[in-house]
């Protein structure tokens, strides 16, 4: 693939302003990075607000060869891409916890949002990352990598060790082995398995114990031994034993 990247000092939203290019036909590999959002946003409208040149905060335009319901799939590659290339640069391979963060032990080191776009170009799926790099949120449960390394990164050389492990993940997706291989990636990477969970999505809540991933990324949950297939939706890990949650 090849990548084509732009680079603004400050934006409203890299997802935003990417979203405008494939709805008018742009082609994959295009990609953005800013300085400064003044609105970014997370999953459900959240706002991801990060002082200026302490993170990376990016989106990359993708045309997978995929249908709407294996979307799951892009955004695992993009995770997977992005903790192989915290770990060559740093030595810090963040878990990945369904669907769509970082997170080291308990706190949120990164964050992806996907939108897609289709129109007569066909599908488009724009992934947005934001990864701390110097600084974090102090009223959440986060970190950052110059935190958890003492090791400081560039944004923009984290970016191109990012579209190396990408290019040959992205791949995968083309084809029922590919996708097989990139999904136990993704199981041995994902500290939601096995775990006690909440799922809170827009018209109920699931709980039970996260037990696998389907075929197109999915999460499988095990409520009173049925097995609930979550498509989207915030999880929230459950530590019974303690009586708290993260």
């Amino acid at each position: 693939m090849i990548w084509r990247v732009e680079h603004l000092r400050d934006v409203d939203s890299t997802n935003s302003w990417l979203v405008e290019r494939a709805k008018v036909g742009a082609d994959q590999g295009l990609a953005v990075y800013a300085d400064f959002q003044s609105a970014g946003r997370g999953r459900l409208e959240r706002a991801w607000v990060a002082p200026a040149g302490t993170s990376l905060l990016c989106s990359v335009l993708l045309r997978p060869p995929l249908d709407v319901d294996q979307l799951q799939l892009v955004v695992a590659a993009v995770s997977l891409a992005t903790r192989g290339a915290l770990g060559r640069l740093c030595g810090v391979r963040p878990g990945l916890k369904w669907p769509n963060d970082l997170v080291v032990g308990d706190a949120k080191l990164a964050g992806l949002l996907a939108e897609v776009v289709t129109n007569d170009a066909g599908l488009a799926v724009v992934v947005g990352l934001g990864i701390n790099l110097t600084d974090h949120p102090g009223d959440v449960a986060a970190t950052d990598v110059l935190a958890e390394s003492g090791v400081t990164i560039a944004a923009r050389g984290l970016l191109d060790i990012l579209f190396e492990e990408l290019e040959w993940r992205y791949a995968l997706l083309d084809g029922d082995e590919g996708r097989a291989t990139l999904r136990d990636e993704y199981r041995r990477a994902l500290v939601t398995l096995k775990r006690s969970v909440r799922v809170e999505r827009t018209a109920d809540v699931v709980v039970g114990v996260a037990r696998d991933i389907d075929d197109n990324g999915r999460l499988i949950v095990d409520v009173d031994g049925v097995a609930v297939v979550v498509s989207s939706g915030d999880v929230v890990h459950v530590r019974a034993e303690l009586g708290t949650s993260r």
